[in-house]
């Protein structure tokens, strides 16, 4: 099941809203469907826009109605998943995620399981309030994720964490904010930057992030901010940063998802067409969406 949530107020450049549509006029559901797959399109979720109201708490701007928001994609993402379709959703600037992992969580929680996560990015997004030197929200969802931050979103289902730091992995992180680090260094989230991947190689940090996320979980969340991609083959971000996975790991890395079977649900985040080149940023996320989901070579 496809469903957009094109929410621009976690973050300070416009444009990113527009990216559910880039996706989509990139053939998504076509190419989806010449994989076997049964595919629907819910539409987007409603979301305010920057122009209807003040930013208000500057430590964490539109706190309220990204929480609102995210409260919608929570309700339907664990809505389709009643009704047996695995969620692929579509961002949007990346606080979208706290949403998607809600609803995933609350699905398994009330099967008396849990789940794992898996968090592709060039960035850590484990700020909170206190820390961040935006107030972006979307520097935060992961933080909020493992139940740090403004209660307004880690306690989304009534519940916190959505999910334990021990099973959430954080791949291709390049570009964390100084008072952030004490949070990924002692959250209890295992981390793999790029100097990992460069050092141990892709394959290897990928199989270890699957083992992480898969442990005593019912399966894993995929949350890919395709700023994890160089901006050479993904210019259309609204925060790049050079040095990141090349479009052949990004590839592998969604092979590897899907070999592993364990993905319970997806989601695309931070495509800005304002800022992309004919589109190309989009056709690769739908690209590398084929791939988490079973395309391969031969």
């Amino acid at each position: 099941m496809v469903i957009g949530a094109p929410l621009d107020l976690g973050q300070g450049r416009r444009g990113v809203d527009m990216g559910p549509s880039a996706i989509r006029a990139a053939d998504l559901n076509a190419r989806l469907r010449s994989l076997g797959y049964e595919v629907e399109d819910a539409g987007n979720v409603a979301v305010a826009i920057p122009e209807m109201q003040p930013y208000g708490n500057r430590r964490a701007k539109y706190l309220k109605e990204v929480a609102e928001t995210c409260k919608r994609v929570a309700r339907q993402v664990t809505a389709v998943m009643r009704r047996g379709f695995a969620p692929l959703v579509l961002g949007g600037d990346h606080s979208i995620a706290v949403g998607t992992v809600a609803g995933v969580s609350k699905f398994f929680q009330k099967r008396g399981k849990r789940i794992g996560l898996i968090w592709i990015d060039a960035h850590a997004d484990m700020n909170t309030p206190q820390t961040s030197p935006s107030g972006n929200i979307h520097g935060m969802p992961l933080a909020c994720c493992v139940g740090l931050g403004p209660r307004e979103l880690t306690n989304i289902e009534g519940y916190a964490p959505l999910v334990r730091p021990e099973n959430v992995a954080l791949v291709g992180v390049r570009d964390v904010d100084v008072l952030e680090k004490p949070h990924v260094r002692h959250s209890g989230v295992r981390a793999f930057t790029m100097r990992h991947i460069d050092e141990r190689g892709l394959r290897t940090v990928m199989e270890e992030a699957i083992q992480i996320a898969s442990e005593d979980t019912a399966g894993f969340h995929v949350s890919l901010d395709m700023d994890f991609i160089d901006p050479t083959d993904a210019p259309g971000v609204g925060t790049p940063i050079r040095g990141g996975g090349t479009y052949r790991e990004a590839h592998l890395a969604m092979e590897m998802l899907s070999d592993a079977g364990r993905m319970t649900s997806m989601e695309v985040v931070e495509v800005n067409p304002i800022l992309d080149e004919e589109n190309r940023t989009a056709r690769l996320a739908v690209e590398l969406a084929m791939s988490a989901l079973g395309k391969r070579i031969l």
